[in-house]
This record gives C-alpha cells, sequence and structure tokens, in this order.
C-alpha cells in the first residue's frame, strides 16, 4: 500500500480547502509544430517527443504508473486511431492506460485526479493532431448541433467572427486591439523555437491585410498545423526527486457552457470564471497566464472572464496564434506555464484550455513553484 501522507493544505477542486495531495508538473516536451507532417505518421510524430519528455526525468515508459493520451478520431479519419500511438508507447507488459477524445489538457486532469487518489505516483500524458490531412474547418463542424446547427456548416472561423463582432458592438475591443493582441503574440513567439509563426509585423501592418471572414483577418486566426506534446506528472517526495523545481498544480477545473451558440452570451465566458474560482486562481496574483485563444477576440473574452490586468505576461510562447495542433493546444498551455515556473521565469502561473466553438468548453489549472527553491 502506498504511503499518501505528503499532503499539504491547499485547495481542492471539487470539496473547497482542505488537505489533499501534492501533484506536480515534472517535464514537458513537444514537437516542432508545422504546416504539414506528411512525411511521419501520427506515431513517428509522438515517439520523439515522449522519448524526450521522459528523458527529462530520467524515465522509460514501463517506469510510469499510469498513461493517458488525448486525440481525435475525426482528425485522423479512423475510428480508434489512438491504439496505434499506445502501441508505440509500449503497451506490452501491460500498462494502466486511458485514453480522451478530445485535447490532451483533459486527459492531464484525468491523470491528475489518478494520482490525487494515490492509485498512481506518477503518470505520463501525451496529446496529438494532424490536421493537414483534410480540411479542419470542414471538420470541426461536425461538433455543432446535429440538427439545427450542423447541416448549415457554420465553419470555426466564421463562429469565431460572430464573436468577434459581437464584442467590438459591445465596445470591448476593435480591429486595432485586435491587431495588436496579434503582433504580441507573433513577437513573443520569436523566442519559440517550437512556434508554427515566428514572423514579427506592425499592427498597421496587420490591419492592411484582407478579411478571411469580417472582422477576422488571417492574423486573428490560429494557423493550420501539426505536433505533439507530453508531460509527466509526480506526486509528493517523487516529483521533488525527479525535478530540481516542480511545477505544484494548487488547483484546476474545467466547465461547459450551454451547446446552443443562440443561448450563450459569446462576449463572457461564464464557465471559464467558475472553473477558475474553483481552481483558486482569484485567491493570490498570477504572474504568467498560457491562454488556449485560438482566435484573439477570444484572448479578450479569456483575460475579461479571468480578472487579467496588464501586469500578467500573457502567452509568452505566442500562444495559439502562434501554434495550434488540434488536440494537443491545450495541453502545450499547461507545459508552457510549468516550464516557465521551472526555469525560474514564474512564481505563480495559470494555463486555459478550450475545447468547442467559441470557447464552449474551459479548463483552467493553477500552477506554483516551491517558494524557497
Amino acid at each position: 500500500m502506498r504511503d499518501t501522507r505528503d499532503t499539504r493544505d491547499t485547495r481542492d477542486a471539487d470539496t473547497g480547502h482542505g488537505d489533499i495531495r501534492e501533484i506536480a508538473v515534472v517535464a514537458f516536451g513537444q514537437s516542432d509544430h508545422t504546416r504539414d507532417s506528411d512525411e511521419v505518421s501520427e506515431v513517428e510524430l509522438v515517439m520523439p517527443v515522449l522519448h524526450d519528455t521522459l528523458g527529462q526525468v530520467g524515465l522509460k515508459a514501463g517506469g510510469i504508473d499510469f498513461t493517458c493520451s488525448g486525440s481525435s478520431d475525426y482528425l485522423a479519419g479512423r475510428a480508434f486511431s489512438f491504439t496505434m500511438t499506445l502501441d508505440g508507447v509500449g503497451a506490452w507488459p501491460p500498462i494502466s492506460e486511458s485514453h480522451v477524445e478530445m485535447d490532451g489538457a483533459w486527459a492531464l486532469y484525468e491523470a491528475w485526479v489518478k494520482l490525487l487518489t494515490g492509485e498512481a505516483e506518477t503518470a505520463l500524458v501525451y496529446a496529438y493532431g494532424k490536421s493537414s490531412p483534410g480540411d479542419v474547418r470542414d471538420v470541426l463542424t461536425r461538433q455543432l448541433d446535429p440538427y439545427y446547427v450542423a447541416p448549415l456548416w457554420p465553419d470555426p472561423v466564421s463562429l469565431a467572427a460572430l464573436q468577434a463582432q459581437a464584442l467590438i458592438d459591445a465596445g470591448d475591443t476593435d480591429e486595432r486591439a485586435l491587431a495588436g493582441v496579434a503582433a504580441r503574440s507573433r513577437t513573443a513567439a520569436a523566442g519559440n523555437p517550437h512556434a508554427q509563426l515566428r514572423s514579427s509585423a506592425a499592427p498597421d501592418r496587420l490591419l492592411a491585410e484582407e478579411y478571411t471572414v469580417r472582422p477576422l483577418r488571417r492574423h486573428d486566426c490560429p494557423p493550420v498545423g501539426d505536433g505533439a506534446a507530453a508531460v509527466v506528472l509526480a506526486a509528493g517526495d517523487t516529483a521533488r526527486r525527479l525535478c530540481a523545481r516542480p511545477a505544484w498544480i494548487r488547483g484546476m477545473d474545467h466547465r461547459i457552457e450551454a451547446h446552443s451558440l443562440g443561448v450563450r452570451d459569446l462576449t463572457a465566458s461564464p464557465s471559464t470564471r467558475l472553473a477558475a474560482e474553483r481552481a483558486g486562481l482569484f485567491e493570490r496574483p498570477v504572474d504568467t497566464a498560457e491562454l488556449h485563444a485560438p482566435f484573439t477576440s477570444q484572448e479578450v473574452v479569456l483575460r475579461k472572464a479571468l480578472r487579467l490586468g496588464d501586469e500578467v505576461s500573457v502567452n509568452p510562447s505566442g500562444g495559439a496564434l502562434a501554434a495550434n495542433p488540434m488536440m494537443a493546444a491545450g495541453l502545450i498551455r499547461i507545459g508552457e506555464a510549468a516550464a516557465r515556473i521551472q526555469r525560474g521565469e514564474s512564481d505563480r502561473a495559470l494555463a486555459h484550455a478550450t475545447s468547442g466553438p467559441c470557447l464552449q468548453q474551459n479548463l483552467v489549472a493553477v500552477l506554483e513553484g516551491d517558494t524557497d527553491a
């Protein structure tokens, strides 16, 4: 029976304050995100990332207590596509494994809960997506209401344009401010060797571009690309043994909006606000925020919901506007926030992941480094 006495008084996302087990991100790796990866399969895309991430903490797949992955059969175009990458991980001898049919951030949530129960000391979480083989804008219409909305084939860019126009009409932003978000993100991505877009441009130059779907221009939208990411979680003293400065997950929660876009206020994100409250975000300030905002207008919504001021460094990695591999971009936000803590560049950070159109489902995680590190 494992000793689970290593606990600290922190916030439990479901039961409020109480003694819960310490869980930390101890390693994070990702691929170079590219417009297409025709030369490699999903397995070949994932395996180098897994080897790199496990190598950071001197572990092998056989030494991991629990493995959880995130991906989408819709992107792969075949059922149970995740089983091929699982073969690459090494499913024999039999391992404790699970899979979520969505972004890897939700796979990390499942692994976090597994470790909280004391059933595991370590967990490997990975996610991947290849959008290049098909038309991702068409694929994503399949997540909409199957009776009233999906038959109209509204793609995610068109829906995001409706959200952006609602924000402009409400006076929350304008096209120049959105161009400023894009310019800042691309400039920040210049220091990220994995980012797909790293060019910088002034807002005036961006505003000269043609509209993709008014009021959104190309710079307001995420790049289509392929990529993978992986994270290793560990509990208590195991985390301290594996990592010099673990990024402790102090709270995490996820919530969802109504499925019908017509009954939502697209200028607000109450699910993000509630998830943040349950994760303990508002107890103390954060210095870093990695937001999964695929469209510039969605950063405006998230900043408001999360009460982020100008003093917070938002998306220092470049965010999803610089690289948005489907099913992995949310996990990357958690990994990037954790990596800044591990490097000593942040003391308390939040990471956000989203799934569905117009910020339909949202996950918020709060991470901290040891104050005496």
